[in-house]
């Protein structure tokens, strides 16, 4: 991709979404946009409002670079931009944690009906998304976190600082050294992809985003499994849990043996089931 100085937005962005269709990238058009829009430090819209301002001095460095790892090593764009969007919260993201995703909200979504004042642990919070966005939405309640990376913490503790977002954040493994008897609900975007899946995985995804939170050995149980038995074990009336495709009916009935008898499945926007919700 060729951009000199004093380049138009549209030719920029005509430039680059060559480079990156050349690429074979899924979302040229939107990749170039977020990362143009990020290089100026405007929002998406200011580029359609004024296609011909022109990019410049850094910018124009900055968004060469961008588009060459996005087109040549798949970077993902999150990791490039450090950003990601998550509810109503601007999240700061990197190669130490899994980027959020539009069908993870739906677990928030799912305990936003929480009686007052109910204390909450998200499990494996990577960046914090979750955690912090229930906190952020519903402020009574008592929202803790934990991580086994303790990277993944440090970026959701930095998340925290800056949003001004009061979650406590641990590092612990599943469940260890949390409170459960003054738990009412559990939730989780744990890893559960299977390891035969690996090489289906885009590469993007695969060689870029953490593997630890992104795999869970044969069946892509491996997590969700003894993370049921964990939740059965303490006082929580509420167990959410987001799933794999195709893995909802298997699930919800681990999540029903363990006591979580009301179950509930929600489909993402994709039409998949992607929430198991258990109440007891």
């Amino acid at each position: 991709m060729t951009i000199g100085a004093g380049v138009p937005v549209r030719d920029a962005l005509d430039s680059a979404l060559v480079a990156l269709q050349g690429a074979g990238v899924d979302s040229p058009r939107l990749d170039a946009e977020v990362l143009l829009a990020h290089a100026l430090g405007v929002d998406r819209a200011a580029l359609w409002l004024h296609p011909e301002r022109e990019v410049t001095g850094a910018a124009t460095r900055w968004f060469r670079d961008a588009v060459r790892r996005r087109a040549v090593g798949r970077e993902p764009v999150a990791y490039l931009t450090g950003r990601r969007g998550f509810r109503h919260l601007d999240l700061e993201v990197d190669p130490r944690v899994l980027i959020p995703r539009p069908e993870t909200e739906h677990l928030v979504e799912a305990l936003l009906d929480l009686p007052h004042g109910v204390a909450v642990h998200d499990v494996g919070t990577g960046s914090g998304a979750i955690a912090l966005a229930l906190k952020d939405e519903r402020p009574d309640l008592r929202v803790g976190a934990s991580d086994v990376s303790p990277g993944a913490l440090a970026v959701a503790h930095a998340n925290a600082r800056r949003l001004g977002i009061d979650v406590a954040f641990t590092e612990g493994d599943l469940l260890d050294g949390v409170d459960g008897g003054d738990l009412h609900a559990v939730v989780s975007n744990p890893p559960y992809v299977a390891e035969g899946e690996r090489a289906a995985l885009p590469r993007d995804v695969a060689a870029h985003e953490p593997g630890l939170a992104l795999f869970a050995g044969a069946e892509g149980l491996g997590v969700i499994r003894p993370l049921v038995t964990q939740s059965a074990g303490t006082a929580a009336r509420v167990l959410a849990l987001e799933v794999g495709a195709g893995q909802a009916p298997v699930v919800r009935g681990l999540v029903a043996a363990a006591g979580f008898d009301d179950v509930t499945v929600i489909r993402d926007l994709a039409g998949i089931e992607r929430v198991v919700v258990g109440r007891r």
